[in-house]
């Protein structure tokens, strides 16, 4: 069941995932292609991870509604997603421009 969160977030991962690939438009070669595909595939594994742990810890609670497990890891996906989306975006002008 915990699957059912990233099914829910696939759309809007995959309008973040355009936004990032799509901007800024120049410039565009071969290095900026992988690093970008390398970081839209390492947010991808790293909202996954995040995704069980939260439903892991979700499942955990005793006390908490059976919806808490879901919650939990729809909050922990997304937050492994953002935080990997924002570091690269601070890491693409020094790993790219360094040439």
């Amino acid at each position: 069941m915990a699957w059912l969160s990233l099914l829910l977030f696939l759309p809007w991962f995959g309008v973040m995932a355009a936004l990032y690939w799509w901007f800024p438009r120049q410039p565009r070669h071969r290095a900026r292609s992988v690093f970008d595909a390398a970081m839209l595939g390492l947010a991808l594994l790293v909202s996954i991870a995040f995704m069980h742990w939260g439903y892991r810890i979700g499942a955990a609670d005793v006390e908490a509604d059976s919806l808490w497990k879901q919650i939990l890891a729809v909050l922990y996906a997304y937050g492994g997603f953002l935080a990997v989306m924002v570091l690269a975006l601070l890491l693409r002008p020094r790993v790219l421009y360094r040439r």
